[in-house]
C-alpha cells in the first residue's frame, strides 16, 4: 500500500506543480537581471579622448600656475630685503644729520665767543689811544698809529716810534689774536652749517627713498599676495577639475565590470533555476512512480559584488605610525555603496570619526564598515542581500574628500580585522588598483 501524501503541493496535481515551479523561476531570473542602479551615460570613444585631453591641459597648468606661485613667493622675500635696506639707509641718515647738528651748535658757539674777544679787544685799543692821548703823544704818532691798515702794521709803527710800552703791545696783540679766531671760528661755523644741510637733505632723500621703496614694496607685495591667491584658487579647481575627471572615468570603468559581472550572475542564476526546474520535474516524476518524496537540494550561489567603484588613495596599511584598518575608495558624492553580501543590519547612523556610518554582519559571521557615508537607506535590524544599495559616498566625520572608508571584521564587530582586498578576492570580486 502506498503511503499517504501530504503537504499542500504534494496534494496538487503535477502539472499544477509544475507551472508553479515554472512562474518561481521566471521570477527568480526576473529579479536576478534587474540592475542595482540605473546605468550610467555611456560616453563615446570621441568624449573620452576629449576627456583625457582635458586632463592633460589641466595637469600642465597646474604646474605653470605652481611655478608661478613660486615666482611670486620669491619676490616677496626680495621686496621684504630692499624695505629693510631702506630703513636701515634712513636710520643711518638721521644719525649723520644729529653728528652735523651738534658740530653747528659748537662752532656757532665758538664763534659768538669769538666775537666777543674781538669786541674787547677793540676796546681795549680804543683805550690805548685815549691814555696815549692824554699822556701827550704827539699828533703825528697818533695819526700814524690810526692811519695803520691794521694790527701788525700799528704794531710795526708803534714800535718804530716807540710810542708802545710792553702792555700797549700786547694789548694790540690780542686784537689781532681775536681777530684771526673769529674768522677761524666763522669759517668753521659756515662749514658746520655747510655739513649741517648736507647733512639734512642726505636724511630727507634717505626718507624719500625709504618710502618709495616701502610704497613699491607694499604694492608688490599686494600684487603677488593677489596673484597668490588667484593662483591657488585656480590650482584647487584644476585638482577638483582632474580628481572629477578621473572619478567619471573610474565609475564608467567600474560600470563595464559590474555590469559583465551581472550577466555572469544572470546566466549563472539562470542556469541555476533551470537545474532546479529539472531537478523538481524529477522528483515529481518520482513521487508519482514511487509516493515518496525526495529531499530538495540547496541551490543557492551567493555571489559577491564590489562595495563600491572608484580610486584607491589610502590601504590597509600603516600610516604616520598609526595602522589605517581598512582600504579608502575615492569616487563623486552620491556614488552607489553595495552589500557585498547577502547579511543583516547591525547600524546604520552616526559614528564617531566617521561621521555616518553602516554595519553589516554577513551570514559567515563576518562584519563590513562604511564609514563617511553622505546618506543611508538602510535601518538596523534589515536584511540585505548581496549587490543592494545600501548607502552613498560622501565626505561625513574626519575626513579629506569624497570617499568610502571599507573595514572587515571576521570575528565580529571591531574583532579580528583584516585586508578587505584579500577577503573580497577569496570571494571573487577583483577590486583592482595599486591595493592588494
Amino acid at each position: 500500500m502506498r503511503p499517504a501524501r501530504t503537504g499542500p503541493l504534494l496534494r496538487r496535481p503535477l502539472s499544477a506543480r509544475l507551472a508553479t515551479l515554472g512562474a518561481v523561476t521566471a521570477a527568480l531570473v526576473t529579479l536576478v537581471g534587474q540592475p542595482a542602479v540605473a546605468a550610467p551615460r555611456n560616453p563615446s570613444d570621441a568624449e573620452l579622448a576629449a576627456a583625457q585631453s582635458a586632463q592633460e591641459a589641466t595637469a600642465a597648468e597646474v604646474g605653470r600656475i605652481a611655478g608661478l606661485v613660486a615666482a611670486a613667493q620669491a619676490d616677496l622675500e626680495r621686496v621684504a630685503l630692499e624695505a629693510r635696506a631702506a630703513a636701515d639707509a634712513e636710520l643711518v641718515a638721521e644719525a649723520e644729520l644729529e653728528r652735523a647738528q651738534a658740530v653747528a651748535a659748537s662752532a656757532a658757539a665758538e664763534l659768538e665767543a669769538a666775537r666777543v674777544a674781538v669786541g674787547q679787544a677793540r676796546s681795549d685799543v680804543a683805550t690805548l689811544g685815549r691814555e696815549s692821548y692824554m699822556r701827550g703823544s704827539t699828533l703825528t704818532a697818533v695819526a700814524a698809529m690810526v692811519s695803520a691798515e691794521g694790527p701788525a702794521q700799528m704794531l710795526q709803527q708803534a714800535a718804530t716810534l716807540e710810542l708802545l710800552g710792553d702792555q700797549r703791545t700786547e694789548t694790540l696783540q690780542g686784537l689781532e689774536v681775536a681777530q684771526v679766531r673769529q674768522a677761524n671760528a666763522d669759517s668753521a661755523a659756515r662749514e658746520s652749517v655747510t655739513a649741517r644741510d648736507h647733512a639734512e637733505q642726505a636724511a630727507s632723500e634717505a626718507r624719500a627713498t625709504a618710502e618709495r621703496r616701502m610704497a613699491s614694496s607694499q604694492s608688490a607685495f599686494d600684487a603677488a599676495a593677489a596673484q597668490k591667491t588667484t593662483y591657488d584658487q585656480q590650482l584647487q579647481q584644476a585638482q577638483v577639475t582632474l580628481l572629477g575627471l578621473q572619478g567619471a572615468r573610474d565609475a564608467y570603468e567600474a560600470w563595464r565590470q559590474e555590469q559583465a559581472a551581472r550577466a555572469a550572475a544572470e546566466a549563472a542564476g539562470a542556469e541555476a533555476a533551470a537545474r532546479a526546474a529539472a531537478d523538481a520535474a524529477a522528483r515529481a516524476r518520482a513521487e508519482q512512480d514511487t509516493g515518496n518524496p525526495t529531499p530538495r537540494p540547496n541551490t543557492g550561489t551567493g555571489t559577491a559584488v564590489a562595495p563600491t567603484s572608484g580610486r584607491f588613495t589610502t590601504c590597509y596599511e600603516m600610516r604616520w605610525g598609526t595602522m589605517h584598518y581598512g582600504v579608502d575608495i575615492a569616487a563623486p558624492i552620491g556614488t552607489p555603496i553595495y552589500s557585498p553580501l547577502a547579511g543583516r543590519v547591525l547600524r546604520a547612523g552616526p559614528a564617531t570619526g566617521f561621521g555616518l556610518a553602516v554595519y553589516v554582519q554577513h551570514d559567515d559571521g563576518s562584519v563590513t564598515v562604511y564609514g563617511h557615508i553622505n546618506d543611508y537607506f538602510v535601518r538596523a535590524g534589515q536584511r540585505v542581500s548581496a549587490g543592494e544599495v545600501i548607502a552613498e559616498v560622501g565626505n561625513t566625520g574626519q575626513s579629506t574628500g569624497p570617499h568610502l572608508h571599507f573595514e572587515v571584521h571576521t570575528d565580529g564587530m571591531y574583532q579580528g580585522r583584516t585586508n578587505p582586498i584579500p577577503w573580497l578576492a577569496a570571494r571573487g570580486v577583483d577590486m583592482g588598483g595599486r591595493c592588494r
